[in-house]
């Protein structure tokens, strides 16, 4: 009985090329195009309405049930021979999909211009053991009792301080997910590089404007991809309005002006993931506007998960610099005359992230940075 292939239905933008030279004499292709679906308005579980690649967004079940993302183009793991139904042999059949969408309709091409996404949290396996609801619950109420208390603040220098434990796990969960879901999607995390082809130790994702590492300046959409980033989720500010009131009450009550640190709108947020091995040289952040470097308009970082070995200095050498600490749910402000320190990451610490965050978010072992300011 000759084996037969059924392509799903394709959209009339779509071409379809296959190599016969590679399928059996007894191979029949069976292309089931008609008027409704040529139009867009077919079943929605055939190629048009299950397409969505691009994104990294596609379900498992649309995964699942289309021939495209099986071999396509667009297919996450493309060089992979599909896996057809037993009763075909298709190992050797090779298929492309060609669309007539450019990147200035699309707006997100990054499956085809760039690397895939790259997902901060690790996939869920199905035989994950749950832990005993004893120990959850022991966890929970630890985390209780540490909210219960005010988080301790350092100062630093002259405008730069640190607030130890600010975040709440709950905000840091909130935080992971929605970094989650905004990294997988269009202007999501890449391995940001430079045009001697070096790259950065660390996935980056642009919230409000991009920044060019290359040409060291913002622009409006990222020049490798043309994908405008994403806003700034209205959660993430407050919490940055929050710890910037935070920490200028607690300049005061110290008898330190506490004009060292200024309220700031943040427009700009450059979200860096780390994992065991990532690090970031000493540098500057010279490249917002003269406006607000002038003003010494404050930088306000965000770390989640791992701890990390911050350095700062006046100075770009490593030998002299400062270290500090930055754990789980900290935020290190720095402004005023702290503005244009020179500031790095030296190394991560594998496993130190708090075991309920790993539990209750499923982040991936590393650690997540925000780093908010205003351009």
């Amino acid at each position: 009985m000759p084996g037969v292939l059924h392509l799903g239905a394709v959209s009339s933008s779509s071409e379809v090329v296959v190599r016969l030279s590679v399928l059996p004499s007894s191979f029949h292709l069976v292309f089931p195009f008609s008027s409704k679906n040529m139009k867009g308005g077919g079943n929605k579980n055939t190629y048009p309405a299950s397409r969505n690649v691009s994104s990294g967004q596609q379900s498992a079940s649309a995964r699942e049930r289309t021939f495209y993302n099986k071999v396509g183009r667009s297919s996450p793991n493309p060089d992979r021979s599909c896996r057809p139904p037993p009763t075909l042999e298709c190992s050797q059949i090779q298929t492309f999909l060609k669309t007539s969408e450019g990147v200035s309709e699309k707006r997100c091409t990054r499956s085809e211009l760039h690397e895939s996404p790259f997902d901060i949290c690790k996939t869920a396996s199905p035989f994950r053991l749950k832990k005993p609801l004893l120990e959850i619950n022991r966890g929970r109420r630890k985390e209780a009792e540490r909210a219960k208390n005010d988080p301790l603040l350092q100062y630093l220098r002259p405008g730069m301080v640190l607030l130890k434990k600010f975040i709440s796990h709950t905000d840091q969960v909130a935080i992971v997910k929605k970094c989650r879901d905004l990294g997988i999607g269009c202007g999501g995390f890449y391995r940001p590089g430079y045009r001697d082809g070096a790259k950065l130790h660390l996935q980056m994702m642009c919230l409000g404007k991009n920044w060019n590492p290359d040409s060291r300046s913002y622009e409006e959409c990222r020049s490798f991809d043309n994908v405008v980033p994403p806003e700034i989720p209205k959660e993430f500010k407050k919490l940055v309005d929050g710890a910037l009131h935070v920490s200028r009450d607690f300049l005061h009550q110290s008898a330190i002006d506490a004009e060292e640190v200024s309220i700031m709108s943040p427009n700009v947020c450059i979200v860096n993931f780390y994992n065991d091995s990532g690090r970031l040289g000493l540098h500057q952040d010279r490249d917002e506007s003269k406006e607000s470097l002038e003003k010494g308009l404050p930088v306000v970082s965000f770390s989640i998960g791992d701890s990390a070995e911050f350095l700062y200095s006046d100075v770009r050498d490593v030998d002299s610099a400062e270290k500090v600490i930055l754990e789980s749910g900290d935020v290190l402000i720095f402004g005023g005359k702290s503005r244009h320190i020179f500031h790095g990451v030296s190394c991560i610490k594998p496993k130190t992230a708090p075991q309920l965050l790993n539990d209750d978010a499923n982040l991936r072992p590393g650690r997540l940075n925000l780093t908010f300011r205003q351009y």
